[in-house]
């Protein structure tokens, strides 16, 4: 084994995963390599659920050339049969000789077993090759499966003091142009967008992706009481599936006014708000995995205090707006003490135009 060659191999492997994201949920983005003389003779990444995985597209490629070469893949070869067959026996079959995988696949239904299919086969087996950039790839994948839980990324844009919005309510645009190319880039690659019912009341937007081959993600709005307009750009243009969730205390016949129209109705919580943890869970029974938190200052901090947020997206303008009453990124009650407060981890800095980018983790 040669350590600084495998890793030369499984970046490309990550490299050409990526080629699918946003277009894999439920499943994760794998990407596979097959080397034969010290040279790539074939690539393969998992295009969407449902359609062949990264190590058939590879095996298919390299046909013949297959046997007796290294096959380089970023996550565990599948052992079961799911919506297709499972690759560790394909992999034996094609007379591959050696596996160097970045992760073990945390899926229950995996969980080691591919790996103990091709040992058995006495095919030689190294895994955890980049295997921190591995997870980082599949960090939506691995809430998913492990927790039953989407990955949730807030988005949001602000003046250098925090401000989405003048007093006055104005906010097109804070951002520039770049900022704003790079927020519909988030709406594609996430399953689902999510904003409280005051956004969809003040700007009646679409919540689409403007990209020539763009994905919309689900609309999901919070809507405690039903108060979304039937002749909302979410409700008719059909452009986008979409789920309002309200609590139990709206009536039936809203229910039904809304649901006429196409619109899913999740009833999350009995209180005056609607309970975000199962919601969360409900969106996940749905096999939405990743959801963007577009919101107000309020849905922000609720989704925060909740330890909902896995990851933020801040695109700061140098722009200062001022204004006690002007609205902030974050809202609601906040913390009483900064040793509460939300930390970032892993962040970092990019400019984009004139703002300034700062992504990171929850710390």
């Amino acid at each position: 084994m040669n350590i600084l060659t495998d890793e030369i191999f499984m970046r490309e492997a990550l490299r050409i995963a990526r080629n699918a994201e946003g277009r894999t949920s439920p499943n994760p983005l794998v990407g596979a390599v097959i080397v034969r003389d010290g040279k790539i003779i074939a690539q393969g990444w998992h295009r969407a659920a449902g359609t062949p995985h990264a190590e058939i597209h590879a095996l298919n490629m390299a046909g013949e050339l297959a046997k007796n070469s290294t096959l380089y893949v970023t996550l565990e070869p599948c052992s079961h049969f799911g919506r297709t067959p499972p690759c560790a026996k394909a992999i034996v079959a094609a007379g591959i000789k050696r596996v160097v995988a970045a992760m073990t696949d945390p899926n229950p239904k995996v969980a080691g077993r591919g790996f103990d299919i091709l040992r058995a086969a006495g095919v030689e087996v190294d895994v955890g090759v980049l295997e921190d950039d591995a997870r980082k790839l599949n960090e939506v994948f691995l809430k998913y499966i492990t927790e039953k839980l989407p990955f949730v990324t807030m988005k949001f844009a602000c003046s250098l003091d925090g401000k989405i919005a003048t007093a006055s309510g104005e906010s097109q645009w804070i951002s520039g142009i770049e900022s704003r190319k790079f927020t519909h880039h988030l709406r594609d690659i996430n399953d689902a967008i999510l904003v409280g019912v005051g956004t969809v009341l003040a700007d009646n937007p679409t919540l689409t992706t403007r990209l020539v081959e763009g994905k919309n993600p689900v609309r999901v709005i919070l809507d405690s009481n039903a108060r979304t307009p039937i002749n909302s750009n979410v409700v008719t243009d059909k452009s986008a599936r979409t789920i309002i969730a309200v609590t139990e205390n709206v009536p039936q016949e809203k229910i039904s006014a809304l649901e006429t129209h196409g619109v899913e109705i999740i009833t999350a919580g009995s209180g005056g708000r609607v309970d975000l943890n199962i919601l969360m869970r409900e969106l996940a029974e749905r096999e939405i995995t990743s959801v963007l938190v577009e919101g107000g200052g309020t849905v922000h901090f609720a989704m925060i205090k909740a330890g909902l947020v896995d990851k933020i997206f801040a695109f700061i303008a140098p722009k200062i707006i001022g204004g006690k009453n002007a609205l902030t990124a974050v809202e609601g009650e906040g913390f009483e003490n900064l040793s509460d407060a939300f930390k970032l981890k892993n962040f970092t800095a990019q400019k984009l135009g004139d703002d300034v980018l700062i992504v990171g983790s929850r710390g």
